[in-house]
């Protein structure tokens, strides 16, 4: 089975455990559901995928 490195930050990281622990699963296997979901040609478009499911997360604050 290919290995597919990427390194993230300790916050991107613990989004990830989040999301999973939200989804009931580990943090390995969201990560193959999110790259089974839409095949990925380039590295670049892992990035533009995990971008966009990032802002996704993100909540505004307005004061």
């Amino acid at each position: 089975m290919p290995v597919l490195t990427v390194r993230i930050t300790d916050k991107e990281k613990a989004i990830l455990s989040r999301r999973a622990r939200r989804e009931g699963m580990k943090p390995s296997q969201l990560v193959r559901q999110m790259i089974a979901e839409e095949p990925f040609v380039t590295a670049a478009d892992v990035l533009a995928d995990f971008e966009k499911r990032l802002k996704k997360t993100r909540k505004v604050r307005r004061a």
